[in-house]
């Protein structure tokens, strides 16, 4: 999510560029995505380049507020330590 949010909002990466910057399998990023997919934060397109299948990226305006959520509570955690 943290790579995710981190584009602009109308941004969306590829899958391959998604498993490099991570350093994922594609078993378990393909995992990891169908949760976030499943939770509405993510939209996930595919499609076709040439004759190659793609697929798209993007984080969704849920999936954007509920990372910054997670974030916000984390800080909180942090400031009381």
């Amino acid at each position: 999510m943290g790579a995710l949010c981190g584009l602009a909002k109308t941004d969306q990466v590829d899958f391959g560029f998604l498993k490099k910057k991570l350093q994922l399998t594609d078993g378990n990023l393909g995992a990891h995505l169908t949760t976030l997919e499943e939770s509405g934060y993510i939209k996930v397109e595919k499609t076709f380049v040439g004759k190659r299948p793609k697929t798209f990226l993007a984080v969704t305006r849920a999936g954007r507020r509920a990372f910054e959520a997670h974030v916000a509570a984390l800080r909180d955690i942090l400031g009381r330590a």
